[in-house]
């Protein structure tokens, strides 16, 4: 059985893990650590969550207003049942149909995340949101043009005031609801993650148990295990893209070695979360797998684990990817506690600008 660790709001004792209870049942949407995880590099004790605050959060996750002309919501690029990502669009869309130039990645696990966007370009959970909610091929909301709005809506104010004690929207508590939200979506109930547990449910046939020892063998250096990430940054080997030309994690540090490093994603949720890499150009697991095997361009930024081959036989790929697909976590897309509010939870917010 899972020890599930929980970390009352607010609080986060010093420590490997700090934790402040075992074996207790936590509340829906409260911080639960997994045991045998790396301890969170969220700073809890800077955004005290409440259900109150969550709750907030959620219902601006899935507020379109928060966009300049209230046609999309966070939730339009990262749907509950995608594990919050984009499926079926190589790039995020925005208002009035407008592009952006990378996919929409899967949001959970943030906790564990020392670094947001594929650029990185962002370091703390609490202000991530400013980019998509201002970026003009997104939201294109200015801050105080929704602060505004919000105020207005007398629902909203009455849930900022049972968030925080006061009525009055701010920039500051609109952020740290959000992140409320956000850093409650975790992820920890794959088939892998019984099996691992040694739960019933997490059962590995011969083939599955292979993709694990070829995974672990060829993989596990960028995509560690429990997280499936290292939370680095790689040029994996992609030719660079003709349309965006994007340098990735170079536009961020200016640094020529750094050029085509985008951020190691986790491959929980893999099979939810197509298309694939920075910019969405794979449809399929098995059109990834043939690039490492391939696929990998030469360059003076590759990553060092992909400047040898990787040899994998067309058995041994389809072994991978059937391990890659115990990754998935049903429990995680379905949890109450994530999805679309009740529809008597929303305001009616009828923005003027």
């Amino acid at each position: 059985m899972l020890v599930a660790k929980l970390i009352r709001w607010g609080v986060l004792l010093s420590g490997v893990g700090g934790v402040c209870a075992y074996n207790l049942a936590p509340e829906p949407g409260a911080f639960v650590q997994p045991q045998g995880w790396p301890a969170p590099a969220y700073h809890f004790a800077t955004n005290p969550a409440t259900a109150a605050g969550r709750e907030l959060g959620r219902a601006l996750f899935y507020e379109p207003a928060l966009s300049r002309d209230s046609t999309i919501s966070c939730a339009s690029c990262h749907a509950p049942a995608m594990a919050f990502a984009h499926a079926d669009h190589r790039v995020s869309h925005g208002i009035a149909g407008r592009l952006g130039s990378r996919n929409a990645p899967g949001l959970f696990n943030l906790a564990w995340s020392t670094s947001f966007h594929w650029d990185g370009g962002v370091n703390n959970l609490e202000v991530q949101a400013i980019n998509p909610l201002t970026h003009a091929a997104e939201m294109d909301v200015t801050l105080p043009q929704l602060v505004a709005r919000l105020n207005a809506a007398r629902t909203y104010r009455t849930k900022f005031y049972r968030a925080f004690a006061d009525s009055a929207v701010t920039t500051p508590r609109l952020l740290k609801a959000l992140a409320q939200f956000t850093v409650s979506l975790e992820s920890y109930n794959s088939r892998y993650d019984k099996y691992v547990r040694h739960e019933p449910g997490g059962e590995f046939n011969e083939q599955e148990l292979n993709g694990l020892r070829l995974f672990r063998a060829n993989c596990a250096s960028c995509h560690r295990e429990p997280l499936f990430t290292n939370h680095g940054f790689a040029n994996n080997g992609l030719p660079p893209d003709s349309l965006y030309h994007d340098q990735g994690r170079a536009a961020i540090t200016g640094q020529a070695a750094d050029r085509y490093q985008f951020r190691v994603p986790t491959l929980r949720n893999v099979e939810l979360t197509s298309p694939y890499m920075h910019d969405g150009r794979f449809q399929r697991l098995r059109d990834v797998l043939r690039h490492y095997t391939t696929g990998i361009q030469p360059s003076p930024t590759l990553a060092p684990a992909l400047r040898r081959p990787l040899l994998l036989s067309p058995n041994e790929q389809k072994d991978v990817l059937a391990f890659l697909l115990t990754l998935t976590d049903r429990e995680f897309v379905s949890n109450p506690a994530y999805q679309y509010p009740r529809q008597d939870l929303l305001p009616a917010t009828t923005p003027t600008n």
